[in-house]
């Protein structure tokens, strides 16, 4: 469990300027495959002459980068280990623990050499505000995913999702219901939230969570920004990042996260509850996206055939995520029928901010979020 960045902020923005005002010089990077494809132009499997021909030009550059994927978050570490033993292709994870801004920043930092990232795991508005930097790719299971999850050219698309909640170890707090409960003595320096929310989509989402719990909506956070600084207050707030490890070292007792997040935390907590707060279901997915500049064109391509494969979506809801074709593959009886229907159950109406208030949000939270919590 760590940070995964959703919004540019202000300072974001001017971080991005000053990489790549100092970023690594470019290099011609050929990219046509030994069958004369331009792979770094492939938008389908068609352009390779089929998936058999491109899992080919792939094991042909034997390398594929990614960066931010944390091994306990979604089953990625599965994912990739699974990915590696099917093609032979070795997959380099960088920085784990980094924020969805890092993976952004290192694509600039590095452009042009084979350490750069070839494919993007991002929070919603650092994907839509960086789309010039993705090659447009159509999945083999395009079809399959709902047209309001992706990009109709294919830039980007959403790849799994889940719901905020609260996580906590209840053999240290009280039980939990609500997002008030936090307010209470019992919680004295035992709440954290998942990253900064001007930088990290679950933290965003967080706070919109908050806000939506007293009396605000995804058109108004404020309020979610009011419930943290009275949270800080009163002395239950934590300025601390969690992770698996605060988890299970008892450091972070209550943490405001993904659902699939806190399922994790179980597996190795079994103390550890999650709880969607039923006055305040707020859902969000993540976006996948291949760089435009990925020195391995052709693996980045057969990443995503794999992860919008059965298998690969499979493998996310082994992780307590919920995979983004997993109403069409249950439909087709080629979901994980268990693990499917063994989501937790959420009641009330989910909120699910558009890219319109999530901009309105990320504004807001640049200028307010420090000041409330410092």
């Amino acid at each position: 469990m760590n940070t995964r960045t959703m919004l540019v902020s202000l300072t974001a923005t001017a971080t991005l300027m000053s990489v790549a005002a100092c970023a690594a010089p470019e290099q011609e990077n050929d990219t046509t495959t030994e069958s004369g494809v331009d792979a770094a132009a492939a938008t389908s499997t068609e352009d390779f002459g089929g998936l058999d021909e491109l899992v080919q030009a792939a094991q042909d550059e034997g390398e594929l980068n990614v960066i931010a994927l944390p091994p306990d978050w979604a089953n990625y570490g599965e994912v990739i280990s699974t990915f590696e033993e099917k093609y032979g292709i070795e997959v380099n994870s960088a920085q784990p623990d980094a924020a969805s801004q890092d993976e952004i920043n290192a694509a600039n930092e590095l452009a042009g050499t084979d350490r750069a990232p070839d494919v993007f795991d991002l929070g919603q508005s650092v994907a839509l505000a960086n789309t010039d930097m993705f090659a447009p790719y159509q999945v083999e299971t395009w079809d399959d995913i709902p047209d309001e999850f992706k990009d109709p050219d294919g830039a980007w698309v959403n790849d799994y999702g889940g719901y905020m909640s609260i996580g906590y170890d209840s053999a240290v707090v009280p039980e939990v219901t609500s997002l008030s409960d936090l307010l209470k003595p019992e919680f004295k320096g035992k709440v954290a939230l998942n990253g900064d929310p001007t930088q990290a989509g679950a933290a965003f989402s967080g706070v919109m969570m908050a806000a939506i719990a007293n009396g605000g909506s995804a058109d108004d956070i404020a309020p979610g920004v009011d419930f943290f600084t009275e949270l800080k207050e009163a002395g239950n707030f934590l300025t601390v990042d969690p992770d698996s490890t605060t988890i299970e070292q008892g450091t972070t007792p209550v943490v405001i996260d993904w659902d699939y997040l806190g399922a994790a935390a179980a597996a190795n907590v079994d103390t550890w509850k999650t709880v969607v707060p039923e006055e305040a279901v707020v859902a969000g997915y993540y976006f996948q996206a291949i760089n435009a500049d990925a020195p391995h064109p052709a693996a980045a391509r057969l990443w995503q055939e794999f992860l919008y494969s059965d298998e690969g979506q499979n493998l996310w809801l082994e992780g307590g995520a919920r995979p983004v074709r997993g109403d069409a593959m249950a439909e087709a009886g080629t979901i994980d029928a268990e693990l499917w229907g063994a989501l937790p159950e959420v009641s009330g109406d989910p909120v699910v901010p558009t890219d319109d208030q999530t901009v309105t949000a990320g504004e807001y939270l640049a200028a307010n979020w420090s000041k409330a919590i410092r």
